[in-house]
């Protein structure tokens, strides 16, 4: 049996599920993959518990769920006020997982691989803007840099471009990659206007408190610019074309329902050229609810489409988890 110490940045609602994963099938790692996982500290936002000998994760889920702080973790664990640099430095670990939103953790994951130390991350920003350098330093120090769950969640496109068609050369990939926008829009089909389908949306908790990531096409852009780093070649966020559906009317909205199509904001990934927008589309890209969908164009398989739940805590857990398994086979 091979143990694997994990550090874990995020305790929210993704870094939970992935916390009640780890519980709920440690057997099945044991079992299947002959792993058993031991996450050595966990972080979010009011600090840092860390215990070399393993963190009871049950206990870690009810301080969380209970008082909204790892902060309250007192009586038991003594909770340290590192950075996620200091963190990675100081605790000893083989891999290190980040599901927080942390626009800057391209340097602490840099931090991370220069420690030796494999990472597994759903974060989108450090990709977007330093694929080359993340992954041109996990190839010299020969570690695992995977990061599945940041498009599509769970449903394994990263995977399929990165370890699959690896004799095909890409011609294009056309997706919906973002769920909120496709809610939005669904409720603008029954003539709700934006503001309102927006506001329902953030009722659902399928929007943020600011939606601005969303409706702006900020995220998609950042799932397009990976599936073409991977795809393609090495490019960052700066470089591509993001239209997000704010200016979307419901005369629009109705008017593609009348030809038989549904306005969705979509990507287009070509070599050297990624655009995020509003289109009209049927067929398979006219997905609903917290579908995603790729398209995926090769020279050799020809057109291929992968579609499934791109949100949600269980799918995002998944990506990651799988992710985690992967890196801990590849470091034996």
């Amino acid at each position: 049996m091979r143990e694997v110490k994990v550090q874990l940045f995020g305790f929210g609602n993704v870094g939970r599920a992935v916390a009640r994963v780890l519980l709920e099938k440690e057997r099945f790692f044991r079992e299947k993959y002959g792993v058993e996982f031991r996450v050595v500290s966990i972080a979010d936002t009011t600090g840092t518990v860390w215990l070399p000998e393993g963190i009871d994760l049950r206990e870690a889920l009810l301080v969380k769920e209970t008082f909204g702080k790892l902060s309250a973790w007192t009586n038991d664990y003594e909770v340290y006020s590192f950075s996620p640099a200091e963190t990675v430095k100081e605790v000893e670990a083989d891999v290190v997982i980040d599901v927080t939103n942390d626009r800057g953790a391209y340097e602490w994951h840099m931090k991370a691989l220069n420690e030796g130390k494999a990472v597994v991350t759903s974060n989108k920003p450090p990709l977007a803007f330093h694929y080359a350098e993340l992954i041109g330093e996990a190839e010299r120090k020969g570690l695992p840099y995977l990061f599945e769950a940041t498009v599509m969640a769970g449903t394994p496109v990263i995977g399929l471009l990165r370890e699959n068609l690896l004799g095909d050369s890409m011609k294009r990939i056309k997706a919906v990659l973002n769920a909120t926008t496709t809610f939005i829009l669904s409720r603008m089909e029954q003539g709700i206007d934006f503001d309102g389908a927006v506001k329902q949306a953030q009722e659902l908790g399928i929007a943020e408190r600011d939606p601005s990531g969303d409706v702006l096409g900020i995220d998609a852009g950042y799932k397009a610019t990976i599936l073409h780093c991977v795809a393609f070649k090495p490019i960052t966020f700066d470089e591509i074309s993001v239209k997000g559906i704010a200016e979307v009317t419901v005369d629009e909205v109705k008017r593609a329902l009348s030809k038989g199509k549904r306005i969705r904001l979509v990507a287009t990934v070509e070599d050297g050229n990624v655009r995020v927008a509003p289109e009209e589309v049927s067929g398979p890209l006219a997905v609903s609810s917290n579908e995603n969908v790729a398209v995926v164009e090769s020279d050799l398989l020809g057109e291929l489409l992968i579609k499934g739940a791109g949100a949600g805590l269980k799918e995002t857990a998944s990506g990651v988890v799988s992710d985690l398994v992967k890196a801990s086979l590849k470091l034996r």
